[in-house]
């Protein structure tokens, strides 16, 4: 079983002004992309930096979740304080997961170029910052395919299950036609 927090980080989507729309479409995306059974936990929550630093604490302490996506608030405006967050209860710093993000996005928009978002490890959990909208979402995770559907620029998801893996989450499984996990050769599991 995968344990997933799911938080949805915006003062109006938290407060009913409009609908919120990215745990919707990360829950679409992860029940198709993993084969694993998923339990999610979702929060809704404001742009205030104590308020999701407590929800990633919750999650991944308390929670036991492997696995925490954020979606929205790190852009530039003052109000945008997820990464700031984020990094606050971070045990080690992934890097390479904000710079593959702001790659994939570039490719679609400019302004890929404001975006702050960060990826940490805390405790054995994985915590991403990802963009805020449904489509954006799916690209970072997916990357970017070719005209022919070929993968030109890995999604980041395509090295989450390995990162899983090494600070001792369960194995996860994808479906390949949305996904392919890359590990090791050392690391896959045996077929059975």
């Amino acid at each position: 079983m995968l344990r997933v927090g799911l938080v949805s980080i915006s003062d109006r989507a938290s407060q009913g002004v409009y609908e919120d729309k990215g745990i919707p479409a990360l829950l679409d995306w992860l029940k198709a992309a993993v084969s694993n059974p998923i339990e999610d936990l979702t929060r809704l929550i404001p742009d205030d930096q104590s308020t999701i630093e407590a929800t990633l604490r919750q999650l991944v302490d308390e929670e036991g979740c492997h696995l925490v996506l954020t979606t929205g608030g790190t852009g530039p405006a003052p109000r945008d304080v997820t990464p700031e967050a984020t990094l606050a209860v971070a045990d080690k710093i992934m890097p390479g997961f904000g710079e593959q993000m702001r790659q994939i996005s570039l490719h679609y928009v400019p302004t890929a170029i404001l975006s702050r978002q960060v990826g940490v490890i805390r405790g054995q959990a994985l915590i991403l910052n990802l963009p805020g909208q449904p489509k954006a979402i799916k690209e970072t995770l997916e990357g970017v395919r070719g005209d022919a559907g070929q993968v030109v620029v890995p999604g980041i998801f395509a090295a989450i299950p390995y990162c899983i893996d090494l600070i001792g989450g369960p194995y996860i499984e994808t479906d390949e036609q949305i996904i392919k996990a890359f590990r090791p050769k050392s690391a896959l599991k045996p077929q059975t």
